[in-house]
């Protein structure tokens, strides 16, 4: 999710990286209000990137966001898993892209009784076989689901851009988006009914 990007000098994000308001902001407080100190920086397909993530698991069948969690953007998928594991969902399986693999993860899912449907990622050196391309291929159409809750962002609900500042803000305009977003999915399968 983007924020409206800071403009800081090295000096001062050094110093909101370590939890501390860099010299001078105290004495300008309309500044300092205006200056989001928990978004970060993360690249990704060599492409950078301000803000924050919702991490969501959703309902295979209908599509409803289960549970979410919201970190800075610098935060590795896999270190949210854990927070959006629904231990009352019915399903034991867990659907996933690659970056929520590890030895680790595929331990702690098989001591709680999931069944791991992460896909598998290839290594330098280390290619994927063609049985591991298959099963990824399998397992993306049910995990590319998630996905179509980021595109109904996009397309209807006014884009991922978030106008707030600071990290309780977003994860309450996060939260109201995921809601709206389901209860956009009750709308529909109300009118499937029918």
């Amino acid at each position: 999710m983007p924020v409206p990007k800071q403009r800081n000098s090295q000096e001062e994000n050094d110093k909101i990286r370590q939890g501390e308001t860099p010299e001078g902001w105290e004495k300008n407080p309309h500044r300092l209000s205006q200056k989001d100190l928990d978004a970060r920086w993360t690249k990704k397909n060599g492409q950078s990137y301000y803000g924050y993530k919702n991490h969501i698991s959703i309902d295979v069948k209908f599509g409803f966001v289960r549970s979410y969690h919201v970190t800075d953007a610098s935060v590795h998928d896999s270190k949210a898993l854990g927070k959006i594991i629904d231990g009352e969902n019915l399903d034991d399986r867990i659907w996933g892209d690659s970056a929520y693999r590890s030895e680790d993860i595929e331990w702690v899912l098989e001591q709680l009784e999931f069944d791991s449907k992460i896909h598998e990622r290839a290594y330098r050196n280390k290619p994927l076989s063609e049985e591991q391309k298959s099963n990824n291929r399998q397992k993306s159409k049910i995990r590319a689901k998630v996905e179509h809750v980021f595109g109904a962002w996009v397309m209807s609900m006014g884009g991922k851009l978030l106008r707030s500042i600071g990290k309780i803000r977003a994860n309450a305009n996060i939260g109201l988006k995921n809601l709206a977003y389901n209860i956009r999915r009750y709308i529909f399968w109300e009118t499937q009914k029918e």
